[in-house]
C-alpha cells in the first residue's frame, strides 16, 4: 500500500511539473540582423505552435537564409530554459515568435551616366554632400537644355539627335562642355553661329554671370557603334510605326559597319500596339555579360508612342581587354 501511494504521489508531482513547464515562458532576443522582416516572417509562420525538436528539424531542412539566425535564437531560448529553470526540452513549444523592423539605411543613389560623364572639380575643404548634389542637378539641367536645343534645330528625317555623350568639366571660373556627336554637320550646317546660340541659351537658363561657358563639338568616327545613337534610331523607327523586328535588324546592320563583335537589343512594353506588354530581344554575335574583361557599352532609352511608353536596352560588345 505504501509503494502504491508513493507511485501515485510521484505521478501527481510529474503531472504538476509538466503543467508548470507549459505555463512557464522563456524567451530569447536577437538584434541588428541584416535581413528583411518579410523573409524572417516567412520562416516563423512555419514553426509557430510546433515543438522544440520538430522546429530544429524544420529549420535544418529549409533552404532559406533566415533559418540560421532563427535557429540560433531558438537554441538560446531552449538553453536558458534548461540551465536557468531546469525545464525539459521535450515539453517546450514555440508559443510566440515575432519580428520587428529596424531602422532602414538610406543609400545615396546616383545615375551612372552622371558619375561617368561629369568631372566635378571640388576645391579643398568643400567636401559636402549638398555641394555635390547641386552640381549633379546642374549637370542634368545642362544636358536637358542641350538636348532640347538640338531637337528643335536639327534637321533630320529619322529624328536621330546623334548625341553619344556630353562631358562636363567644371572649374571655379570656367565650365567646359564637350558634346560627342555622330552627325555634327546636321547641327552646324547652314548656321555656323549655332554654337554661340547654344551657349547663350545655356547661360540664360542657368543664370551664369561670373562663370564662363565654353562648348565644343567633337565628331565620332563610327556613330552607329554607340548605343545611345542606335537607341535614338530605333525610337524614331518605332514612332513612325515601323515593325520592331525591322527596326532592330536595320540597327544591327548599321552596327556591323562599325566593326563591333556583338550586339543585343531588347524592347519591352506594348510592342506593335498589342494589349499585353511583353519583352522581345534579338542578339547578333557575342555579348559576354558575365566577364569583367569584356568592354561592353550599355544604354537604356525610353520612347513615347501612341500606344504607350516602350523601353529600349542595347548592349554592344566592343572589345576584350
Amino acid at each position: 500500500m505504501t509503494n502504491m501511494l508513493r507511485n501515485k504521489n510521484k505521478d501527481l508531482e510529474v503531472r504538476k511539473r509538466e503543467k508548470e513547464d507549459i505555463k512557464t515562458e522563456v524567451y530569447a532576443l536577437s538584434q541588428s540582423i541584416s535581413m528583411s522582416a518579410h523573409k524572417a516572417r516567412r520562416v516563423l509562420d512555419q514553426i509557430r505552435g510546433r515543438s522544440y525538436q520538430e522546429t530544429l528539424m524544420i529549420l535544418e531542412l529549409m533552404p532559406y537564409r533566415a533559418c540560421y539566425p532563427i535557429f540560433k535564437v531558438i537554441y538560446s531560448a531552449a538553453a536558458n530554459a534548461k540551465h536557468n529553470m531546469g525545464l525539459n526540452e521535450e515539453y517546450l513549444v514555440i508559443i510566440k515568435a515575432t519580428v520587428d523592423e529596424g531602422t532602414t539605411v538610406k543609400k545615396l543613389k546616383l545615375e551612372l551616366e552622371d558619375l561617368v560623364q561629369s568631372k566635378v572639380i571640388i576645391p579643398f575643404g568643400l567636401h559636402n554632400q549638398k555641394i555635390i548634389s547641386k552640381g549633379l542637378q546642374e549637370d542634368q539641367k545642362i544636358r536637358e537644355c542641350i538636348k532640347n536645343y538640338v531637337q528643335k534645330n536639327m534637321r533630320i528625317s529619322s529624328g536621330v539627335e546623334g548625341i553619344a555623350r556630353i562631358e562636363i568639366q567644371k572649374r571655379i571660373d570656367l565650365i567646359q562642355i564637350i558634346i560627342h556627336m555622330g552627325f555634327p554637320k546636321l547641327l552646324v550646317e547652314g548656321k555656323p553661329r549655332r554654337i554661340e546660340e547654344l551657349q547663350m541659351n545655356v547661360q540664360k537658363e542657368l543664370n551664369y554671370v561670373n562663370r564662363k561657358l565654353n562648348i565644343t563639338i567633337t565628331r565620332i568616327t563610327k556613330p552607329y557603334g554607340h548605343p545611345n545613337i542606335l537607341a535614338e534610331f530605333i525610337a524614331g523607327q518605332l514612332r513612325n510605326r515601323v515593325s520592331f523586328r525591322k527596326a532592330i535588324k536595320k540597327a544591327i546592320e548599321l552596327t556591323e559597319q562599325a566593326d563591333t563583335k556583338g550586339i543585343q537589343v531588347q524592347i519591352a512594353g506594348r510592342i506593335d500596339g498589342k494589349e499585353i506588354a511583353r519583352v522581345e530581344w534579338i542578339r547578333e554575335g557575342r555579348v559576354p555579360l558575365q566577364t569583367i574583361r569584356a568592354k561592353i557599352d550599355y544604354c537604356s532609352y525610353r520612347v513615347r508612342t501612341i500606344y504607350g511608353v516602350l523601353g529600349i536596352k542595347i548592349w554592344i560588345f566592343v572589345d576584350e581587354e
